[in-house]
């Protein structure tokens, strides 16, 4: 698709697309609030490319905004540490899952106009 945005949230660099779907940690620092259908704004736009148009953020751009809501949340594949003392022979397993929470987009928006309806 030639109309995206990069947007930063929870700590990382994410590329956005009307009506995909995509997985966020640290979404937010007060995790009740957030529930299912919850509308949200992200303003951390770093890029949007429009067709041939780019425009780009130093660092972030004043008048974009990504706009959706918010799926459910969800946790990731359990991630799986092992520590082996070879010489003492002893072997300790552990694991842990990060939390993450799913958001689709509804509309990027640039300037005062929607860029998915044009």
């Amino acid at each position: 698709m030639n109309k995206y945005a990069i947007i930063d949230i929870g700590g990382k660099q994410l590329r956005v697309e009307q009506g995909r779907f995509h997985d966020a940690r640290h979404f937010a620092p007060v995790r009740h609030v957030l529930t299912s259908n919850t509308k949200i704004s992200v303003n951390r736009v770093l890029l949007i490319r429009n067709g041939s148009s780019i425009n780009f953020g130093y660092p972030w751009l004043d008048d974009a905004a990504v706009r959706g809501r918010i799926l459910h949340g969800c946790f990731k594949k359990k991630l799986v540490i092992q520590k082996i003392h070879s010489k003492n022979k002893t072997r300790r397993t552990l694991g842990y899952r990060e939390n993450v929470t799913r958001f689709v987009v509804d509309s990027i928006h640039f300037g005062d106009k929607d860029l998915n309806k044009s």
